[in-house]
């Protein structure tokens, strides 16, 4: 079971990261055999699958999604706690919402995410 306040620690430092467009530090958050699937893969990379696997791989898409939205910045609205699982549902700089699911290992780095968008 993952404590409450590891998460919250946890999505406090994922924020941080993303906000200082720090790609180390916000690749720290992530496993070497991590997987992602997001629409923004698709809309980025034209992988119609929408995933990415590995932490190289990932690291390439996160520096090509830093550099398409200079701009980018996150505002986190909730932490929830599952037993293996946090999600985080934050807002971005154009006001959408967004709702991560992260799976994480036993690290306390996330192995796999799941993204959803509200628009």
């Amino acid at each position: 079971m993952i404590a409450r306040a590891d998460a919250e620690e946890f999505a406090a430092h994922w924020v941080a990261a993303w906000n200082a467009h720090d790609l180390d530090e916000i690749m720290s958050h992530y496993t070497d055999d991590v997987e992602i699937a997001s629409p923004v893969v698709v809309q980025l990379l034209g992988a119609p699958d929408g995933r990415v696997a590995g932490k190289t791989a990932l690291r390439a898409y996160f520096a090509r999604g830093l550099a398409a939205f200079p701009e980018l910045r996150f505002e986190l609205k909730s932490v929830f706690v599952g037993t293996d699982t946090v999600v985080l549902v934050y807002a971005n700089q154009r006001g959408t919402t967004t709702a991560e699911v992260m799976e994480l290992g036993a690290s306390g780095r996330v192995k796999r995410m799941r993204a959803t968008y509200s628009g």
